[in-house]
């Protein structure tokens, strides 16, 4: 081999080693940036799990500088910074009469303490004159619940006449006195039993293994399944009517909500017991005469089920940007800026201890629609039309500088996956976010569809499961009635055991028109289903 061929050789090898070397440079590059993705990842679960719930933006410094890279946009911004500005949050004193007014509709009872006749002076022992009465303290004493064993007795009487020779009837007729039906029968179930344990478990997110043992302390052995089929069967035969006529009641509406979560259900046909199904929740929107929200169970989360639960409806609906909502007619569709906002929060990048690193991308975005909701706020107790006119003036110019700058960032390189992720939902789904400037009956995110399932979301962390398709259902049934009475300022407990008392004595099968008088926001419940709290002091 000559020299020449050698050299040549030595060459070779060297730019293969150069490619190779370069080759690994961008893998590794790759990596860092994988690794880095997932770090930030990891740190915004973290930060999910341990950090504040809310979804406040809080105030930072320089953070007028995050609009710095684009001078025109800057500059808009700061005009309508200038013409939406929130007074700041000062806490106020404590106003006089607050004890007195949260203590009003209580019960009362004087406990009090008098000196003996034969007491006398203790500085000089001569005989005490009384000459008056003070209150020391006012105090809140609690009684706990009581349970009574209640037995039923009849009476019976027999005709005088009848079974007497001459008369019409010849046998002799028993008559008995007219008494209620049971709302389970054969069974120590009653109406006020029953709602206690539904109330337990659907507003106050006990399950049935923790009321077992409450109900145990109390005297009385209540096993959970012994629970869960009552609650079952009192929904199935007395809730189920009501139930159905609050849907059909919100398909009547013209703005809803519209969201799903998950739901375990053990024993599902064609499923296994971890698999996910779904719990579907519409809720009506805050404009309309009626405050109602319904949970529907389904075993999956196909399209053709929000087709079904909206069947008849023809208005506005506010939902996220789930599919599923496309195919439904006579819709039309208003997507939640929230939704749009958590993406921008998660793509914000964090340092070790899970604060924010200042300057981002993502709190630029965040910055554009935290604007929105400050003109939300600022317009909230308008008449619908003059909302939406201070929409289309103020909200406008906003939203035309947040897709002037989605355009501008997109168009940047970046390592961001989650920035990424952020800039194309905006862009996809752009129409549907800007449909709330049309109607100023619409609202700009989800939040009150959001609020109504978080009592759901919360309780399933204790209950888990459930068991069967029809505890499923129940749940359905029972967390609709307790959110219904909620949204109409009801006392759940009460309403609960006046439907499981009236419902089982009326004719509903034969006249439905009864079952009006039983909907949440019926002007017929009686007093005792209504909250009669007035506070104003007390919830400032």
């Amino acid at each position: 081999m000559t020299g020449q061929e050698e050299l040549q050789m030595l060459r070779t090898l060297v730019k293969k080693q150069k490619e190779e070397l370069a080759a690994k440079d961008e893998i590794i590059a790759k990596q860092n940036i994988r690794i880095e993705n997932m770090v930030q990842a990891l740190l915004q679960a973290r930060k999910k799990l341990f950090g504040p719930s809310t979804e406040t933006t809080k105030k930072l410094d320089g953070q007028v500088s995050l609009f710095e890279s684009t001078e025109a946009l800057a500059k808009e911004l700061f005009n309508e910074q200038q013409k939406i500005t929130v007074p700041s949050h000062t806490r106020k004193a404590r106003q006089p009469g607050v004890r007195q007014e949260m203590l009003a509709g209580l019960p009362k009872e004087i406990e009090e303490y008098i000196i003996p006749d034969d007491e006398v002076c203790s500085k000089c022992g001569e005989d005490l004159m009384i000459i008056g009465k003070r209150i020391v303290r006012t105090e809140v004493t609690y009684e706990p619940a009581k349970l009574k064993v209640k037995q039923i007795v009849q009476q019976i009487a027999k005709c005088t006449q009848c079974g007497k020779e001459g008369s019409e009837n010849p046998k002799d007729h028993f008559q008995k006195a007219a008494i209620p039906v049971p709302v389970l029968s054969h069974s120590i179930a009653t109406p006020s039993l029953v709602a206690q344990v539904m109330y337990q478990k659907f507003a106050m997110g006990m399950p049935f293994a923790r009321q077992e043992k409450d109900w145990y302390r109390l005297g009385l052995i209540l096993s959970r399944s012994n629970m869960a089929n009552w609650t079952n069967r009192c929904s199935e035969e007395w809730l189920t009517p009501v139930y159905e006529r609050i849907h059909a009641e919100l398909l009547s509406c013209e703005v809803l909500h519209m969201d799903e979560t998950r739901i375990q259900c053990n024993r599902e046909d064609g499923k296994k017991a971890s698999s996910d199904s779904y719990m579907w929740v519409i809720r009506s929107g805050a404009c309309e005469h009626i405050q109602a929200v319904l949970f529907h169970y389904s075993s999956s989360r196909k399209r053709e089920i929000a087709r079904e639960l909206l069947s008849g409806f023809h208005g506005y609906l506010t939902t996220d940007a789930y599919t599923g909502y496309d195919k439904v007619e006579n819709i039309r569709r208003n997507l939640c800026w929230s939704h749009c906002r958590r993406y921008y929060i998660d793509s914000i990048p964090l340092t070790s201890n899970g604060k924010e690193i200042p300057g981002s991308k993502g709190a630029e975005g965040r910055a554009f629609i935290d604007l929105l909701f400050k003109v939300e706020n600022e317009i909230k107790d308008l008449p619908y039309e003059e909302i939406r006119e201070k929409r289309q003036e103020r909200s406008r110019p906003i939203l035309d500088a947040f897709w002037s700058w989605v355009d501008e960032t997109a168009a940047i390189p970046t390592t961001n996956e989650k920035l990424t992720a952020a800039l194309n939902y905006s862009k996809n789904q752009k129409k549907h976010l800007e449909t709330f400037l049309e109607d100023g009956r619409l609202p700009i995110s989800n939040n009150l569809c959001e609020a109504s399932i978080r009592p759901f979301a919360t309780g399933r962390r204790a209950w888990l499961f459930a068991d069967s398709q029809k505890g499923a259902t129940a749940n359905a049934v029972l967390y609709t009635l307790v959110e219904s009475a909620r949204a109409n300022e009801l006392d759940v407990y009460e309403y609960l055991n006046y439907l499981l008392t009236e419902i089982p004595n009326s004719d509903y099968l034969q006249q439905p028109e009864v079952l009006e008088k039983y909907l949440p926001w019926s002007f017929d419940l009686p007093d005792r289903c209504r909250l009669s709290h007035n506070y104003k002091k007390c919830l400032k």
